[in-house]
């Protein structure tokens, strides 16, 4: 697919931003121990003439002493910028974390922890809990040269033993987001993937950001670097590297805007903020009187969600060239003329940018629509500057399911996340099915209305009114998925298969293919029963991306009055069951877990079956699973972020089966939340559009499939820049085909 925006994990178009603005960084400054003083007396003419930033700027010093970076098969040697540079920037990038894994992984520096570096992680947080609850950001290179940071004080950590577990513990939860795309045993899969050399120690981090959190900067210290030994070691002094880095920062400012110089800056350092004295005058810029010794220059400081976009067809970021839409379609990103017109007749003719740009203009057009909902928050969250971190943070939603949301990971104190265990599901939810939802703040989901719903539900304004919640609560970013299960059973169903006759059944089996997200979010799906308390309800999760270790489990959720209990079950064919003949007493949620591709799943057939976000054409598994529904026939109901993903995936419907997929429709219960964009502008959201497949009528039927989406605007014979006429038409239809 030409367009990732709504399937690749944001940490990793972050960790891109990082490496490629240091990889710029580290060519303009030179190599590492030359002498920067011609190039500082350029930049300070330079920077003195610039435009003040009233925002005050911070310099944040974060020591590393006990995590370090391994490099696997096929990663480029060496601490420089070139290290695994193709495995983000490139025609092809990886679509989630776990795909670098085998170039890079996090090990312990210190004897005899190699092995058990979850275990300690674990009483590090124990050890923490005086320190606060909260959450910590992590900040990756590209290659996994990670920066995580704590929200202690830089000079805080400094004492003996703090910097070790603040970076311990970070570099644990950079294995905690690969484990929750991989899930296999921590140490086995580390030193599986470890090369031979020594692993490179990231001895320390300088980060420039603003005063909101924007990151305007970075610089990674390697160990045996010339100026980049640990502060506590008695090594040579920051200064040099971080004058050069503040230099850059504000000539080429990493996050967005254009060059600008700070009103103030603070440091987090009190050796590094002596040493700057005399040098950061020099740029026109005031230093604070005193270094800063607090976490972030507010309460509640937190990075915000970077904007920083790129070029669609060379990759380059908006800090490199200035980047401007297609003048006709105005949804794609490039840096001038020459990617507009490379991208424009590109071979084979159905991926140029001249087929598509009258359809994606059409998918402009739904922007305004898809911006539609009830919620006050409204403007704030379909803005495409969208700063979702501070959003969390300044709602305190930092914990539990919303740490799904961001790259944010538990702080001490903090349960960890469930995911594929039922013992830890049970511990984590203490009888109450809505605790993964709670913020820092007061609780965020009302006591289920005694009285069941009289009317089906249409709209967010409908069940938030029904079900006592204010549209000021966020709630709708994670109810997404259960309120689209809803919507299907209750409306979809229905209308495209009435002969089913779904909405009086008393269970449903329901199979969720290509599970992910939505099974890191699995108590997500109680509200159900809620809504549907007439039924029972089983849930069978499917998809190689799940833990492998949760393979074949079945558990039961069945409530009674206000408490949930958690039931493994010992047959993974049990049938359903209410739990009482009085209706609205006793409901039962069954979960089950299979971690294979769908073709591979063997058991009865399901009722239903819903996929979140599919991306038809990202996973070649697809054009196996498609054709197991097809001989199934079963209704299969799926969503996408954009309606870009709903075209490709009629594509592959077709390649794979013959069928095709009905028209689709914006989703009334789609999240809140617009996905970030990096090289285009289209609007997207997840869950916002919804589709059946359509299936090839079986042999000797004489019925149709129904009509696909509606054919587009003819496409244009020339580009949209003001050069020169194309010669030449538009060649004829190819027909579809599945696209890379």
């Amino acid at each position: 697919m030409e367009f990732v925006s709504g399937y690749r994990d944001e940490f990793l178009d972050f960790a891109a931003l990082l490496f490629g603005w240091f990889r710029k960084f580290v060519a303009e400054r030179g190599a590492v121990g030359t002498s920067p003083e011609g190039r500082w007396r350029q930049l300070e003419a330079q920077i003195r003439r610039l435009p003040q930033d009233p925002a005050l700027w911070v310099l944040h010093v974060l020591p590393n002493r006990s995590v370090g970076i391994s490099l696997g098969q096929g990663a480029e040697p060496g601490p420089g910028p070139g290290l695994g540079a193709a495995r983000l920037l490139g025609d092809e990038p990886p679509l989630h974390l776990r795909d670098l894994s085998p170039y890079v992984s996090f090990v312990s520096l210190e004897e005899g922890e190699e092995g058990e570096e979850e275990e300690e992680e674990e009483e590090e947080e124990e050890n923490g809990e005086e320190e606060g609850a909260g959450t910590k950001k992590v900040e990756t290179e590209e290659n996994g040269e990670l920066a995580p940071s704590s929200r202690e004080s830089p000079q805080e950590a400094t004492p003996p033993g703090e910097p070790e577990e603040a970076k311990q513990e970070a570099g644990g939860g950079e294995d905690g987001q690969e484990d929750r795309a991989e899930d296999e045993p921590g140490p086995e899969r580390r030193k599986g993937r470890r090369s031979d050399a020594a692993p490179l120690h990231l001895s320390c981090l300088l980060l420039v950001t603003d005063e909101h959190g924007t990151i305007l900067g970075i610089d990674l210290l390697m160990e045996g670097a010339q100026g980049s030994t640990g502060r506590g070691s008695g090594a040579e002094n920051l200064a040099p590297r971080a004058y050069a880095l503040l230099c850059h920062s504000m000539v080429c400012p990493m996050g967005s805007g254009d060059p600008r110089k700070p009103r103030q800056l603070t440091v987090g350092d009190a050796q590094l903020h002596g040493e700057l004295e005399n040098l950061v005058p020099r740029l026109g810029v005031k230093l604070a009187k005193t270094p800063m010794r607090t976490w972030g220059p507010r309460p509640g400081f937190t990075f915000a969600s970077l904007r920083a976009r790129t070029c669609h067809v060379c990759h380059r970021h908006s800090f490199e060239v200035k980047l401007t839409p297609c003048p006709q379609c105005g949804a794609v990103l490039y840096c001038g003329e020459a990617c507009l017109r490379a991208d424009w007749k590109r071979c084979p003719d159905d991926v140029s940018h001249r087929f598509w740009c009258p359809r994606l203009a059409a998918f402009m057009e739904r922007a305004g629509e898809l911006a539609t909902l009830p919620f006050t928050y409204t403007a704030e969250v379909t803005s495409e500057t969208f700063n979702k971190e501070a959003f969390l943070a300044s709602r305190g939603l930092t914990r539990g399911y919303w740490t799904q949301l961001s790259m944010l990971i538990p702080g001490p104190g903090a349960p960890r996340h469930p995911r594929g265990s039922t013992p830890s599901l049970s511990l984590l939810l203490h009888g109450d099915p809505y605790q993964p939802f709670q913020g820092d703040g007061p609780a965020l989901m009302p006591p289920v209305p005694p009285d069941s719903p009289r009317g089906l539900f249409g709209s967010w304004q409908d069940y938030y009114t029904w079900r006592g919640l204010s549209l000021d609560s966020p709630m709708a970013v994670l109810l997404t998925y259960p309120l689209t299960v809803y919507y299907v059973i209750t409306h979809l169903v229905p209308q495209s298969f009435p002969e089913l006759n779904i909405q009086n059944k008393q269970s449903l089996k329901i199979h969720v293919v290509e599970a992910g997200k939505e099974f890191d979010l699995v108590m997500v799906f109680w509200e159900l029963l809620v809504l549907l308390p007439h039924m029972a309800l089983e849930l069978q999760f499917v998809g190689d991306g799940l833990p492998p270790e949760s393979d074949q489990q079945h558990f039961t959720l069945q409530r009674d009055g206000p408490e949930v209990s958690v039931r493994p079950c010992s047959g993974v064919s049990a049938r359903l069951s209410s739990g009482t003949k009085e209706k609205g007493v006793r409901r039962d949620l069954q979960i089950k877990v299979s971690a294979r591709p769908y073709h591979l799943l063997q058991g009865p057939k399901p009722d239903l079956v819903i996929g979140f976000n599919s991306g038809f054409g990202l996973k070649d598994t697809w054009l196996s699973s498609l054709p197991r529904l097809q001989s199934l026939r079963v209704p299969a109901f799926f969503t996408e972020s954009s309606e870009y993903g709903c075209v490709m995936d009629d594509q592959t419907m077709a390649v794979a089966t013959g069928g095709g997929t009905s028209p689709p429709q914006p989703n009334p219960f789609r999240s809140p939340f617009r996905l970030r964009a990096a090289d285009n502008c289209m609007p997207w959201y997840c869950n916002a559009f919804i589709f059946h497949l359509v299936y090839k009528p079986s042999q000797g039927s004489g019925a149709r499939p129904a009509p696909g989406p509606v054919t587009p605007a003819p496409t244009p014979t020339a580009p949209p820049a003001p050069a020169r006429r194309r010669r030449g038409e538009k060649k004829p239809g190819r027909g579809s085909r599945r696209r890379r």
